[in-house]
C-alpha cells in the first residue's frame, strides 16, 4: 500500500470522492433545522439541493471518503488493502474547510463521509468525530451530514458521533453472513448489527428524553414566571415529578436540555446485490427484518461493479445488475409505504423478481381473484394495491368519493395511471373499456412493444447507468412520457 502525503487539496479531492461514488446517498435528509444567527446553513427533510456525480448518480452533498487507505481486504472493494491504488486521506481541518468552502458557493448544502479503515476502527472513528466537530462547533454549520460508522468502533465513539450527525449508517455490505465470510472475511455480522442496534437504542431514547425536557423546560418556565426568586431546590424536587429520576443522577439542566439530538433523522444501509448467489426472496427476507427489527428509514441497494476482478467475484457478462436493484427498490417501496409483506411478493418456489414487470403488477397478476375493485367502495389499503394507484392517488379517490361517485374521468384528474389501473378497477360498476381478467391477456395489452423484450435479457444493448453527459433523442423521449 503506496501513502501519497504530498498531495495537493484537489488531487486528494479527485481521489476521495472518485472512492466514494460506490456509496449510495441519494436521498433525502429526513430532518427540519431552522437556520440559527450564530451558525451557518439549515437543513430542510423534503430533500436539499442535487448535484450530478461523475458517473451520472444524482447527489446532494459533498460526497468524500475521509481516506482510502484500508486495513481490510474485502474482494469486492474498490479500496481493498491488496489493490496497488494510489492512496491518501484528507486531515480533520481539511474536510472541515472543504465543506464551508463548498456551501458558501452554493455547491452542496451538506455532507456525506465515509471512509476506509486506518490503523483501527476506533482510530478512524475519532478522526471522523474530530471533522465533524470542527463544523458543528468551530464552524457552527447547521447543514445536513450523514456519515458512515465504522464497524467495530467502540459503543462511546458511535454515542458521540450520534450527536454530532443528522444520519448515520453502517453497510451491512452483503446480504448474508455467509456471503460476508466469503467476500469479507475481516468483517463479520456481529460488528455490523451491535452499532446498529446501539444507534437503534439511542434513537429511541432520545425521544424519550426530548419529550421528558421538553416537559421540564416548559414547566421551570412557569415557575420562574411566578417568582424569580424561585430556590433551586424547588426546581429539582419539580423535575423529580416530572422526570421520575432521583436527585443523584440524571436531572438535566437548562443547557443540558438543548443538548442535540442523537442521529435525528435515523439510520440506513446499504448492500451489495449480485456479487453472491442469493435470490430476491432471500435478500427481500433479511430487508423486511432490518426494518422490523431495526427500525432502518432505508436500505439501499447497490448493484455489483466488479472493480477488482477477483477470482472469487462473479463475471457478469451484462454488466451491473441494475435492472434487478430497480426491482429490489420498487418492492423496497412497498414494503414502506403500501403494506405489502416481504412473503407476499416472493416465494422459496418464486424466488426472484419478474423483469418485465414490476413488483406490484405482478403480485396483481398473480392475483387476479382479488380484481376488478370499484373504486368507489374500495379501502385505502386495496386501492394501494391496484397497479397504477399510488399513495397519493389513493388518498385523494378516498377524500374525493365523500363528496361524489369517481369515474375514470376523476381518477386521471386525481393522478392515476389509468393504462395500469384500467385493468384491476371499475367506477360504477363498470369497467373502462370490454376487457379480460386473465393473465396472458393483460400482459400483452398491459406491456408495450418496446417493453415487452427489456434490453439486458434478451433484447438488443444493456442495462447502463446513465450518465449526465448522454446524448439522447429528446423528441423522441418526450414522446414516451406518459
Amino acid at each position: 500500500m503506496i501513502i501519497q502525503n504530498d498531495l495537493s487539496l484537489t488531487d486528494k479531492l479527485e481521489i476521495l470522492s472518485d472512492a466514494a461514488k460506490y456509496d449510495v446517498a441519494c436521498t433525502s435528509s429526513g430532518v427540519n433545522r431552522k437556520g440559527r444567527a450564530d451558525s451557518i446553513g439549515n437543513t430542510v427533510s423534503r430533500g436539499i439541493c442535487h448535484c450530478f456525480s461523475a458517473d451520472g448518480r444524482c447527489i446532494s452533498l459533498l460526497k468524500i471518503l475521509f481516506t482510502n487507505e484500508c486495513i481490510f481486504d474485502c474482494k469486492y472493494c474498490v479500496n481493498r488493502s491488496s489493490r496497488d491504488v494510489v492512496r491518501t486521506g484528507f486531515t480533520p481541518e481539511e474536510i472541515a474547510e472543504l465543506t464551508i468552502e463548498f456551501y458558501r458557493r452554493n455547491y452542496i448544502e451538506g455532507l456525506f463521509l465515509s471512509s476506509g479503515i486506518m490503523k483501527s476502527p476506533d482510530y478512524t472513528m475519532e478522526q471522523i468525530i474530530q471533522a465533524i466537530s470542527l463544523l458543528r462547533n468551530q464552524h457552527h454549520f447547521n447543514g445536513y451530514i450523514h456519515v458512515k460508522a465504522i464497524p467495530g468502533a467502540s459503543a462511546h465513539l458511535i454515542e458521540e458521533l450520534g450527536h454530532l450527525a443528522d444520519r448515520m449508517s453502517i453497510n451491512l455490505e452483503l446480504p448474508t453472513a455467509d456471503g460476508l465470510r466469503a467476500l469479507a472475511p475481516h468483517k463479520n455480522r456481529k460488528n455490523i448489527l451491535t452499532p446498529m442496534r446501539q444507534i437503534q437504542l439511542g434513537i429511541h431514547d432520545n425521544k424519550y428524553q426530548y419529550h421528558d425536557r421538553k416537559a421540564l423546560s416548559a414547566k421551570t418556565d412557569s415557575l420562574l414566571l411566578e417568582s424569580s426568586s424561585l430556590k433551586e431546590e424547588k426546581l429539582y424536587e419539580t423535575g423529580f415529578s416530572l422526570m421520575g429520576t432521583s436527585k443523584q443522577n440524571t436531572l438535566p439542566s437548562r443547557k443540558r436540555s438543548m443538548k442535540s439530538k442523537f442521529v435525528p433523522a435515523g439510520q440506513s444501509t446499504q448492500m451489495i446485490i449480485g456479487a453472491t448467489k442469493e435470490t430476491d426472496y432471500e435478500i427481500l427476507n433479511v430487508v423486511d427484518s432490518l426494518y422490523k427489527k431495526f427500525e432502518l428509514k432505508r436500505v439501499f441497494y447497490s448493484a455489483f461493479v466488479n472493480t477488482t476482478y477477483d477470482s472469487d467475484l462473479p463475471v457478469l457478462q451484462d454488466g451491473p445488475p441494475l435492472l434487478r436493484e430497480h426491482r429490489l427498490y420498487q418492492a423496497d417501496w412497498l414494503l414502506r409505504f403500501y403494506g405489502f409483506q416481504a412473503s407476499e411478493l416472493l416465494t422459496k418456489e418464486k424466488p426472484n423478481f419478474n423483469m418485465l414487470l414490476d413488483p406490484k403488477c405482478n403480485w396483481a397478476m398473480n392475483h387476479l381473484e382479488e380484481f376488478p375493485l370499484e373504486v368507489n367502495r374500495a379501502s385505502y389499503s386495496q386501492l394501494l394495491r391496484v397497479p397504477g394507484i399510488g399513495v397519493k392517488s389513493a388518498q385523494r379517490i378516498v377524500q374525493a368519493r365523500k363528496h361524489a361517485a369517481l369515474d375514470f374521468a376523476d381518477l386521471k384528474k386525481i393522478g392515476v395511471v389509468l393504462k395500469r389501473a384500467l385493468y384491476f378497477i371499475t367506477c360504477k360498476g363498470k369497467m373502462m373499456y370490454p376487457v379480460k381478467i386473465e393473465e396472458d391477456y393483460i400482459l400483452s395489452h398491459m406491456l408495450n412493444v418496446s417493453e415487452k423484450l427489456p434490453p439486458g435479457i434478451g433484447g438488443s444493448g444493456l442495462y447502463q447507468q446513465i450518465s449526465l453527459f448522454d446524448s439522447m433523442d429528446f423528441r423522441k423521449a418526450n414522446q414516451n412520457i406518459g
